[in-house]
């Protein structure tokens, strides 16, 4: 089957190298701004997978906490972190592999994570503040303020060299940072 991929342009055309095979699940993850969702719906559409939006997790009180400009507490994490592990386990369960965004800030975060069923990955989009602050700025329809960005930067602990993952600069175009993704996962397949 044939994958359809956007070129620079914008028109589709179709791809017919093989999809690198994904045994588990991908984490696309990042501060605010860093494009979760577009890069997840992305990596999702070219590998055939379903994609889950962490904010989806949140418990209605998280969502007013940071809309109000207040940084979200490890306590306040704790649960929201578990619903997506919960989620990624029954996703391989059912015998299917899945692509999720969480900005997955913290290590322990992520063992949360790793907790799951499956084989879990993270594709870390990092970017400048500077660029994030602006990529804040200019969306809409968001209940993350980008007042809570140097909260998210400061809380930031990159990938370790031992976590399964990868970090991707995300000045690039998103058609070369899912490229790259995907490059990174044949080489590993």
């Amino acid at each position: 089957m044939d994958t359809v991929v956007m070129d620079a342009t914008g028109d589709a055309r179709a791809a017919s190298a093989p999809r690198p095979p994904v045994a588990g699940h991908l984490v696309v993850m990042g501060v605010a701004g860093s494009g979760k969702t577009t890069i997840a719906g992305l990596l999702a559409a070219r590998l055939g997978l379903d994609v889950a939006e962490a904010d989806e997790f949140h418990p209605q009180a998280n969502i007013e906490k940071m809309s109000a400009g207040t940084p979200l507490t490890d306590a306040d994490r704790a649960p929201w972190l578990a619903a997506i592990r919960d989620w990624l386990t029954g996703e391989t369960d059912a015998g299917r592999s899945a692509v999720v965004t969480c900005s997955a800030l913290k290590r322990t975060y992520r063992d949360v994570l790793r907790g799951a069923h499956g084989r879990v990955r993270f594709v870390h989009l990092d970017g400048s503040p500077e660029l994030l602050a602006d990529r804040m700025a200019h969306r809409s329809g968001h209940f993350m303020p980008p007042a809570l960005l140097p909260s998210q930067l400061a809380t930031l602990e990159p990938l370790s060299g031992d976590e399964d993952g990868i970090r991707i600069d995300v000045a690039a175009a998103p058609e070369q940072i899912v490229d790259s993704v995907l490059a990174w996962l044949a080489d590993r397949a």
